[in-house]
């Protein structure tokens, strides 16, 4: 017994890049396992003082936020995390004037997009609300570099600290904006407060060399050069992981759609912790480990494979069989239909759980060409799945879309896990026949509640 203690100690204190790995692991899933019963009990609270309309309005304002971060996304941190001068002081200060310009150009897009978005939407109130929720973006733009150095190094313990702190923050001010105000403009005014308290703390609190301006030209040339797939990535990224909210905002009444984005929330957090942990353990792991360089680097790889999978699939059955039951019980009637909303979105979401260890493989290896053409593929399928489902069978067509554009997008998985020599189909081919036994029997669990939904759709 002594002996099992030992090893386990020396497994999570060492300075490997297990000891790192296994430690960067745990302290994320407990920093999310924590951020999400806040991002619940904020849920419930603001749900009571505030209005469905307002949920759909901030999807909209939060979509559009998103999207600017995403579209001007060059790379900075993904470039930090894999390249070999990561942790030159000149690289990173250049990275940093490089992100804190982004932030100023951001700020002015938002604003510039407030009118036409206000006309698409036809709610003037947006007009208002972008250019102050884009302030967001210029604070940030002054994050400086020691995030993403403590990041490459997987040394997590001072930045979950820290990230919770600010979402304790956050959540405060939302709770206590949204009694005063009665208004959507608490959710916008508290993000602002969360990004200035994130700004302070990474600066006061975390290890390493302060940021300044600089410009080296051989710094800025590689981060152009890897960039440059990254920016087209994120473009599409967005588009797969936002075509939800910019094609149903519009399709939906502003109430419909806010109580599906209350379903969708508590839906994504199997995928939450999934992107939140292969972000940021798979580029150090994949560049430390190469999965092509030997059968022991890729049997230390599926054997992670297999358990991050298994743990995000019971997350995904706990939902999809409990999430009509959830809502019941944590919200009142004008939420119900979120219930089916909530058992869908974990089901259709069990496909891109199976595949989501794959995609870093190749940002590791610094071919962020093939990171694109991944992420464009999803984004095509997805949008054009989103749009068929949605005159094929309403709402309830648009949810079957999520995992219908998934299975249409693993053959360019497939092609990329392959170039990379990262591809395990034993691993795949056993948790879609897990994943396939959980949807079948959780719909058939919840069939009353999945047949209210498609009643309301039309069906």
């Amino acid at each position: 017994m002594e002996s099992r203690v030992r090893v386990v100690t020396q497994v999570f204190t060492g300075n490997g890049l297990l000891a790192r790995a296994m430690r960067s692991s745990a302290l994320t899933v407990a920093g999310f396992g924590g951020s999400q019963v806040l991002r619940l009990v904020s849920n419930l609270v603001l749900a009571r003082l505030l209005f469905p309309e307002a949920f759909g309005i901030m999807a909209i304002v939060s979509v559009i936020i998103q999207g600017l971060m995403q579209f001007s996304d060059v790379g900075v941190s993904p470039a930090i995390m894999q390249s070999k001068r990561g942790d030159d002081p000149d690289f990173l200060n250049t990275a940093w004037t490089i992100q804190m310009m982004r932030g100023l150009g951001l700020w002015l897009a938002a604003c510039a997009l407030a009118w036409p978005v206000a006309q698409i939407y036809d709610s003037p109130l947006l007009m208002q609300l972008l250019p102050v929720a884009g302030l967001s973006l210029l604070i940030t733009g002054f994050n400086p570099t020691r995030l993403d150095s403590a990041k490459r190094h997987l040394r997590f313990g001072r930045v979950t600290v820290i990230d919770f702190t600010v979402q304790i923050a956050g959540i405060l001010a939302a709770i206590g904006l949204a009694w005063w105000l009665q208004s959507v403009w608490a959710l916008v005014i508290s993000g602002l407060i969360s990004a200035l308290a994130g700004l302070f703390l990474y600066w006061a609190y975390l290890p390493g060399q302060g940021n300044r301006v600089r410009w080296e030209k051989p710094a800025a040339q590689e981060l152009v050069n890897f960039g440059k797939w990254i920016f087209l990535s994120t473009i599409c990224g967005f588009l797969f992981n936002q075509a939800d909210k910019l094609i149903l905002g519009k399709y939906l009444s502003f109430a419909i759609f806010g109580v599906y984005n209350i379903g969708f929330f508590l839906a994504s957090f199997p995928m939450l912790l999934g992107n939140m942990l292969t972000w940021r353990l798979l580029i150090p792991i994949y560049r430390e480990l190469p999965p092509g360089e030997s059968p022991e680097n890729f049997a230390k790889l599926r054997r992670m494979r297999f358990t991050v999978t298994l743990a995000l699939l019971a997350m995904a059955a706990i939902l999809a069989f409990l999430g009509g039951w959830l809502v019941s019980v944590m919200y009142d009637d004008r939420y119900t239909m979120a219930g089916a909303v909530v058992v869908m979105m974990a089901v259709m979401q069990i496909p891109q759980i199976i595949v989501m260890t794959y995609d870093q493989a190749s940002l590791a290896a610094g071919d962020s060409r093939r990171f694109f053409i991944l992420t464009l593929a999803k984004a095509i399928l997805m949008i054009a799945a989103l749009v068929i489902g949605l005159e094929w069978g309403g709402l309830l067509g648009a949810l079957i879309s999520y995992g219908v554009a998934m299975l249409f997008a693993y053959p360019v998985v497939v092609w990329l896990a392959r170039r990379m020599r990262a591809w395990d189909p034993l691993h795949d081919a056993l948790m879609a026949l897990v994943g396939l036994g959980i949807g079948a029997l959780a719909i058939r669990v919840n069939l009353d509640t999945v047949s209210g939904l498609a009643r309301a759709s039309g069906w």
